[in-house]
């Protein structure tokens, strides 16, 4: 387990450490709600934009395919980042980063209009790769952590001495 002291806001978080065994239930949590919440906004974008039948980014596949992808890469920069010195604030950095440069390919698709698409087409995708990233700043950080008092394990012995 790592400690961190701090996240982005200045809390101190003195008790808490990573505790890397949450990933085994954390990791498929994280990429359960994110294909959740991306199918959510999916569904609406459909009935709202009515793509076109060309228009694969908003079948079904690309959408459910590229959020666990995404998901995979941020459960496995969170696990880099953890031994760093604010490791939490480190990851969203980085993931803030990653976010803006998600943005470039919709940016293309709107502009070059590729696959029958436009601005409210794009605007969807890029709904869904906020949401997603909302889910991984939150969830993995905040859900990885455990206290010291957690962790310690109370004697239960009921010997009498």
């Amino acid at each position: 387990m790592l400690d961190t002291r701090t996240d982005t806001g200045g809390d101190i978080l003195e008790d808490k450490q990573i505790a890397p065994q949450r990933m085994l239930w954390l990791a498929p949590l994280t990429i359960a709600a994110s294909v959740l919440a991306v199918l959510a906004v999916r569904e609406v974008a459909i009935r709202v934009v009515h793509p076109a039948a060309t228009f694969a980014p908003l079948t079904i596949s690309p959408p459910i395919l590229d959020t666990v992808l995404g998901c995979l890469g941020a459960i496995v920069v969170f696990a880099a980042t953890v031994s760093s010195p604010d490791s939490v604030g480190r990851y969203r950095r980085i993931a803030a980063a990653v976010l803006v440069l998600s943005f470039i390919p919709d940016i293309l698709l709107a502009t070059s209009h590729d696959m029958g698409g436009g601005w409210p087409e794009a605007l969807f995708l890029m709904i869904m790769h906020v949401v997603v990233w909302a889910i991984c700043v939150t969830l993995l950080p905040a859900l990885s952590m455990s206290s010291h008092a957690e962790r310690a394990k109370p004697d239960r012995s009921l010997s009498i001495r």
